[in-house]
């Protein structure tokens, strides 16, 4: 939950950002350790330039873990806030400068609708069935996976979360993001006739009693929009006008678009294959606005496009500015503890177990 929600006043968005620059520096320094600001790469510029720590979902969590700042500031999506606040000390606080800022993949499951549909699979078959939830999902969620002895996941260990259910499992139920569960299993060499899509507007998924008997994985029909906005036929379209292109995308893109790319990976992946490729090398990436943007930025001698001619963005990823974030210090320097995600208690203890299978898996 969050605790006293604030928004930034309106006197805020005249400053210059010359006068929004010099105050956030001002703020950062008089808080001095106690501080520590974590950036997702899909951010704004205007943010990231700020952070402590920039990386994707499972760095980040990695960095909350490690960091012993009594207040940690997540430029970001609830969820991420989220978690970072499971896996905190009870002394240490967490906050965002826009509570609003949520994710629509994490909202597409709700544990009312897995945990209906987890008594309709056991109805039809008793296989050990190992739960695991993307990040990107609600701390009920992950609560739920921990009581139910399985795990959290990110698109950089996707592969370990699923061969580590299987060695405790028959079957794996995956939740929110089909595409990842999908393309994760597909790449490990699970047929695709052993996978099923649950949808839970119909009866038992739209699956038959056989067919969620001899299944070894089923996946939420959950999806990122964004990275839905790709295609082959895109893809195809650029290696015509360009052959030496390479084609590198997020395992949340769709089935197509992951069988016709050369290279599939989280963020961090898609940033360390390019920066370490070599100049005049061509490359569409499929993922975010923000970070491929960057990476044009970046590398000028290498060509970097989308795998379209519009910007793929994701609204409530950018919907956090500079001017969020003064507020949101300059209010911690004054004591006043707004925006705050809490985790209650009564989910904290199980989402720590399944964050934390996940942490061993590095």
């Amino acid at each position: 939950m969050d605790i006293n929600v604030s928004f930034s006043p309106e006197e805020y968005f005249t400053l210059t950002d010359k006068e929004v620059d010099e105050r956030i520096q001002t703020v950062k320094s008089a808080l001095g350790d106690s501080l520590f600001i974590l950036g997702h790469h899909y951010q704004r510029d205007e943010v990231l330039r700020y952070a402590d720590a920039v990386g994707d979902s499972f760095g980040l969590s990695k960095k909350a873990a490690q960091t012993s700042a009594k207040f940690i500031v997540f430029c970001g999506v609830h969820f991420m806030a989220e978690t970072a606040d499971i896996i905190t000390t009870p002394e240490q606080k967490v906050f965002m400068p826009d509570v609003t800022a949520g994710c629509s993949l994490a909202d597409m499951a709700n544990i009312d609708q897995v945990e209906k549909a987890w008594r309709k699979i056991h109805f039809f078959s008793q296989k050990k069935t190992i739960p695991i939830t993307y990040i990107n999902s609600s701390v009920e969620l992950k609560a739920f996976c921990g009581r139910n002895d399985g795990i959290v996941c990110t698109s950089s260990n996707a592969q370990k979360a699923l061969e580590w259910a299987w060695s405790r499992g028959e079957r794996i139920f995956f939740f929110p993001d089909q595409f990842l569960g999908l393309n994760t299993a597909y790449r490990m060499g699970v047929p695709l006739e052993q996978i099923l899509v649950w949808n839970q507007e119909k009866p038992f998924g739209g699956h038959s009693k056989t067919d969620i008997e001899a299944s070894r994985l089923i996946l939420w029909n959950g999806f990122c929009c964004v990275h839905q906005e790709f295609s082959k036929e895109q893809i195809d379209l650029l290696r015509k006008e360009d052959p030496a292109i390479q084609i590198i995308s997020h395992p949340e893109c769709n089935f197509e678009v992951v069988q016709s790319s050369d290279f599939v990976g989280s963020t961090d992946y898609i940033i360390r294959k390019i920066s370490e490729s070599p100049d005049r090398t061509h490359w569409g990436v499929g993922t975010e606005k923000n970070l491929v943007n960057r990476l044009k930025n970046r590398f000028p001698p290498k060509r970097i496009v989308f795998l379209q001619y519009y910007e793929p963005f994701c609204v409530t990823m950018s919907q956090t500015t500079a001017v969020h974030l003064l507020y949101m210090l300059e209010n911690l320097a004054k004591g006043n503890l707004i925006n705050q995600v809490f985790v209650d208690d009564e989910y904290r203890e199980d989402a720590l177990a399944a964050v934390n299978r996940m942490l061993e898996l590095a």
